[in-house]
């Protein structure tokens, strides 16, 4: 094995949390800073929060809202919508030159 092929190991490497937790471990690198560790971590302290730094769940959220509005999903659904959409724009076009003659009168 040689000698200079590999890295160098620090056993009391020092890992820094963002929540100001620190801790001692073996490692390739002197120091690791992290976003997040067991004593701030939501599954280990039982709070309610997302960890996200990605912008993931946000994205999800909005796309699950998106979805509770009633906006189409698939392609028969979309296909379905503007099927509905044409026939009630031709149930409200008249139908006859009377009844396009009584709207004008009406509007008047």
């Amino acid at each position: 094995m040689k000698a200079t092929g590999h890295p160098t190991y620090y056993p009391d490497a020092k890992v820094v949390c963002a929540c100001g937790n620190t801790f001692t471990t073996g490692s390739t690198k002197p120091e690791i800073h992290v976003e997040i560790c067991a004593k701030c971590h939501p599954f280990f302290t039982g709070e309610m929060r997302f960890v996200d730094t990605l912008g993931r769940v946000e994205r999800f959220q909005a796309l699950r809202a998106s979805g509770a509005q009633g906006k189409p999903v698939s392609k028969k659904q979309k296909k379905l919508l503007k099927k509905q959409q044409e026939e009630a724009e031709d149930a409200a076009r008249p139908k006859t030159i009377r009844e396009m003659l009584e709207r004008v009168k009406a509007r008047a």
